[in-house]
């Protein structure tokens, strides 16, 4: 079985999955596995009974529904493999029911809640000039934190103020605002030629071992600046690609361009953000209208 779980990871590579998602998806699968193995059975000789009970056993393990219904899709995405290639005559997952999972509601920073966070970083050392570039860029382009830490310097064009964004095959061009390309230019002149180990490195933003800077190591330095700024909101590098797509919209800009700038393929992940920039908007009003309470 170990090798037909590699076969199935080999297989989602090549249909350019995400490392995240890989990493799910073999996790999930062998963790099914051993459970199966607890009650006697092989993966090929389980029933749909031995599925959903296994579902009913990550719940008696406190495991939140939205790790539940993950594993649920790890497991349909799997079966699905064995069913097409034959290794499997009858598709046992295909009915397998997850727990729901509650839609949480959008964290929006304001844009004073934004301006306190990008004046955390102290500018008197290469670490906080590192670190303000990168809250300036993630903020001026909306991008995710994977996009933001694959950047290559042959990406950005600051003659132009743009940057190349890639994920899976697709690359999108999107403009940076003037504060944020004097930070990255500053940056790129000044302090990464200070970080780099070697000349080779092609990365834009580097860590202190002068390595690519990694998610993990990302979401710390966020985190340090979030409590420096005494932001009580739950803030990820998603609450700001959030913020960033809401403050556009407010400000006036085509759902289009938003859509294109954020890489979304459909325009109603883009048309969430509408609502979000009109209820932000109404709450505004009503603090600030002497009659709006």
């Amino acid at each position: 079985m170990e090798l037909i779980i590699q076969d199935f990871i080999e297989y989602l590579k090549s249909r350019q999955v995400s490392k995240n998602t890989l990493v799910s998806y073999e996790r999930d699968i062998n963790q099914l596995v051993v459970h199966l193995e607890q009650i006697g059975k092989k993966m090929v000789e389980a029933t749909s009974d031995d599925l959903q009970n296994y579902v009913v056993y990550m719940q008696t393990m406190g495991k939140s529904n939205a790790t539940i219904s993950r594993s649920v899709a790890s497991i349909k995405a799997f079966y699905k493999y064995l069913l097409k290639n034959k290794i499997i005559e009858d598709n046992i997952a295909e009915g397998l029911v997850a727990p729901k999972v509650e839609k949480k509601e959008l964290t929006i920073l304001t844009p004073k809640e934004v301006e306190c966070l990008l004046e955390q970083p102290v500018l008197t050392d290469l670490k906080g000039q590192r670190d303000k570039a990168m809250l300036e860029i993630l903020y001026a382009t909306g991008i995710r934190v994977t996009e933001l830490i694959s950047i290559k310097v042959s990406d950005v064009n600051l003659n132009s103020g743009y940057v190349k964004v890639k994920k899976k095959n697709k690359e999108r061009t999107i403009p940076i605002g003037n504060v944020a390309l004097k930070c990255l230019k500053d940056y790129i002149e000044n302090v990464r030629p200070l970080l780099i180990k070697t000349e080779e490195e092609e990365t834009l933003f580097i860590n202190a071992n002068g390595q690519k800077m990694t998610r993990q190591g990302f979401w710390k330095i966020l985190k340090q600046y979030k409590d420096q700024a005494k932001i009580e909101k739950d803030l990820t590098p998603h609450t700001i690609r959030h913020s960033f797509a809401v403050h556009l919209l407010q400000n006036g800009a085509e759902v289009k361009m938003v859509q294109e700038i954020l890489g979304h393929t459909d325009v109603a992940s883009t048309l969430m953000y509408t609502q979000m920039a009109d209820m932000t908007l109404r709450d505004e009003y009503l603090k600030a209208h002497p009659r709006g309470n």
